[in-house]
């Protein structure tokens, strides 16, 4: 299938690709994106260190690498050389949580402190990272563009969106109040008021109001600590300054690279989750910016870059990274899909990895600021695989079986699994692989629709394969 086959009609957006926007304007939308991925971005390395007991300084420099990190990952995707040229962010990733509480718990049984556990974390993505590296730039991971149709895809997108929607509402629920307000002024920023410049900026706009509200609200003692909007100024004016990246920070090359049979089998898992993810990913960030899809080389490219991400992760003392679903939202609301704007927001990020005390101030933003933001963006990823299912048949019966299966079985089979974990007496590298895809509701869907819609007859206009809008 060749890309002018397998492509839709294509959006018209107001800065391609290819544009210069001025300085000005792609630091603004660059500083968009990483409002937009902060929670999550430094939610996971929070995790990542309570599950190792850290302290507050320690959990500081790991936060501030995931930042560099992210930034470095980026940097390498947007590159056509080495990545997949898209305009797409990486961050910090929740599916490598699982494997990571198991390589965790096997050091700590072993006697490990927070050291050892990163050293084994750092050969887990090193290692793992290699598996992702080869897996894209050998070109076999574009062999599934072949087999990944819109049928597949769409409730792949679905699921990634919509599968967030927990995370979103527990997010907001610390203040209903706020987070509403938060996506009503998206709305109003986005829709009613008619601006290019603020139509632009809905996202960071709310944020940047709703936070100033905070500040004001702390200020007076309208939010006291406890509240969740309140600010914590102490421990903004307690941080350093600066943090400088480390190679190898938490043991020696030997013993950070030293091969895990377990660690490795383990973070597999989650490998292969982020790489059924992110293509589903490429197809919704190729037609948030007015791409056609993705090629197969493209989508090589792209995993390959993630494999290498992750490798200098690894080295630096970080947590694995793959493509941002939340910052296609951003591209697909406000029609910002430069490069330039994404290699901005990503320098920022490196010097934020720099810069701890300013690091601290964007880890201040109150939770139901960020509930505002997920509410907005994680439905609207969740509308654009539907938009991406109706390329295909949506009257065939056959569609609309799988479609309706696997999007069921991605919904319900991740709750059931995490309260029926697998395991296998002296295969826990085994039940690792196992309870990491089953509980992983996008992989769930992904996996049981694409092996549903190749092996059900269909013809190739039914399953949306060669067809134009």
């Amino acid at each position: 299938m060749s890309e002018e086959q397998g492509a839709f009609k294509t959006r018209v957006v107001p800065w391609p690709v290819d544009s210069y926007p001025s300085w000005g304007f792609s630091i603004v939308a660059g500083l968009q994106h990483i409002l937009t991925l902060f929670g999550a971005t430094t939610l996971v390395p929070i995790l990542f260190g309570q599950a190792m007991g850290m302290n507050s300084q320690q959990l500081g420099i790991l936060i501030a690498t995931v930042y560099m990190v992210t930034g470095i990952a980026t940097l390498i995707q947007c590159d056509a050389r080495i990545g997949s040229s898209l305009p797409i962010v990486q961050g910090s990733s929740f599916s490598f949580i699982p494997a990571a509480v198991i390589i965790f718990t096997s050091v700590k049984n072993n006697g490990g402190g927070v050291n050892e556990m990163m050293q084994a974390l750092g050969g887990a993505l090193f290692y793992g990272g290699i598996y992702e590296l080869v897996v894209g730039y050998s070109r076999l991971v574009g062999l599934l563009k072949k087999i990944v149709t819109p049928v597949v895809i769409g409730p792949t997108i679905m699921l990634i969106g919509f599968g967030l929607a927990g995370t979103a509402v527990s997010t907001a629920s610390s203040n209903w109040i706020v987070s509403l307000l938060g996506v009503a002024l998206i709305f109003v920023f986005a829709l009613i008021i008619k601006n290019k410049n603020l139509n632009a900026f809905p996202v960071f706009l709310s944020m940047i109001t709703l936070y100033l509200v905070a500040v004001l609200g702390t200020l007076v003692g309208w939010f006291p600590a406890g509240n969740s909007m309140h600010i914590n100024f102490q421990a903004i004016s307690g941080a350093p300054w600066i943090v400088w990246p480390t190679l190898f920070r938490y043991g020696s090359v030997g013993q950070t690279l030293k091969f895990n049979t377990l660690a490795f089998t383990a973070i597999i898992a989650a490998y292969t989750s982020s790489i059924i993810e992110s293509i589903g990913d490429y197809h919704s960030i190729s037609y948030a910016s007015g791409l056609k899809d993705p090629s197969a080389k493209t989508i090589s490219m792209g995993i390959g870059a993630e494999g290498l991400g992750c490798i200098i992760s690894g080295m630096m003392g970080g947590v694995g990274t793959t493509s941002y679903t939340e910052n296609i939202g951003i591209v697909a609301l406000t029609g910002i899909a430069s490069r330039r704007v994404i290699r901005t927001g990503a320098v920022i990020l490196i010097v934020l990895g720099f810069l701890w005390k300013f690091g601290t101030v964007i880890g201040t933003i109150p939770s139901p600021i960020i509930g505002a933001a997920y509410l907005s963006l994680f439905g609207l990823i969740g509308a654009l695989g539907l938009q991406v299912f109706t390329r295909a048949d949506v009257t065939s019966m056959r569609n609309l079986l799988i479609f309706g299966f696997a999007f069921a079985l991605g919904l319900g089979l991740p709750g059931y699994m995490a309260q029926h974990t697998i395991v296998f007496a002296n295969a826990e590298w085994l039940a690792g692989i196992f309870n990491g895809l089953l509980k992983n509701g996008m992989a769930v869907g992904g996996i049981t629709a694409g092996i549903l819609d190749n092996l059900v007859p269909g013809t190739d206009k039914e399953r949306g394969i060669g067809v134009r809008d």
